[in-house]
């Protein structure tokens, strides 16, 4: 039997899409998402890989370990929000404040970021450069080498320890009313502590409780530290 010349045409097969290339700043892209929705603890290699539709050996490829993208987390939060000062001796205490400042809100803007950075020596290239402005700060400020190299380590503690505490208490999801009420209940329970065993805190309840709201606390502490520096300037 002779075959028929015409032969059907199959229908064309859609294309598949394109894959875009995995990569490391898509890898940060997608471990900074999660890290804004679910919080810190959600970040991790796999479900950044399932985030990507890959595996996690894909992204070693790219990312050595968990620690080095939370450096680079620390690092993508910076970028943009850390003010860099051109160091001045006129100023170089406001100077220290505000970037003191700067990083706080890096950190209130980014929450999860305090996590990642509590216990890292801050190795990436924005993080650096931060660190270098503010040793360039106090040499502006005649501190000494030691005193100034031991600040830089000192100063993103601090702003880290309460960036850190607030999302803590972020977490709770506490309304304005809620901490009104945890303050005076606190309040209420070191004036009723034993008057013989802690006569001290009970005459500052008040002032132990006070500038739980705002930057009052914060504000303190950056003033201690820099007075504290200031101090230690040579003459």
């Amino acid at each position: 039997m002779n075959q028929s010349p015409w032969q059907p045409i199959s229908p064309e097969k859609p294309a598949r899409p394109v894959r875009e290339p995995l990569s490391r700043d898509r890898i940060v892209d997608a471990a900074m998402e999660l890290l804004l929705e679910q919080g810190y603890e959600a970040v991790s290699m796999r479900k950044v890989a399932q985030a990507l539709n890959t595996g996690p050996a894909s992204l070693y490829a790219h990312v050595a370990n968990k620690k080095e993208l939370d450096q680079l987390l620390v690092d993508r939060a910076a970028a943009g929000i850390i003010k860099i000062h051109e160091p001045d001796p006129e100023r170089w205490q406001e100077q220290l404040k505000e970037t003191m400042r700067s990083m706080l809100q890096m950190m209130r803007a980014y929450p999860g970021v305090a996590r990642a950075a509590i216990g890292q020596v801050p190795l990436g290239e924005r993080a650096l450069e931060s660190t270098e402005n503010m040793l360039a700060i106090l040499k502006a400020g005649k501190l000494p080498d030691q005193a100034a190299a031991w600040a830089v380590d000192l100063i993103p503690l601090y702003v880290t320890a309460i960036a850190f505490e607030e999302s803590v208490q972020g977490g709770a999801a506490w309304s304005d009313e809620d901490l009104v009420r945890y303050i005076g209940e606190l309040r209420q329970f070191f004036e009723g502590l034993p008057a013989a065993k802690f006569p001290v805190t009970i005459a500052l309840a008040s002032a132990l409780t006070s500038g739980a709201q705002g930057d009052e606390r914060f504000e303190f502490g950056i003033q201690v530290i820099v007075a504290g520096l200031a101090s230690l300037a040579e003459n």
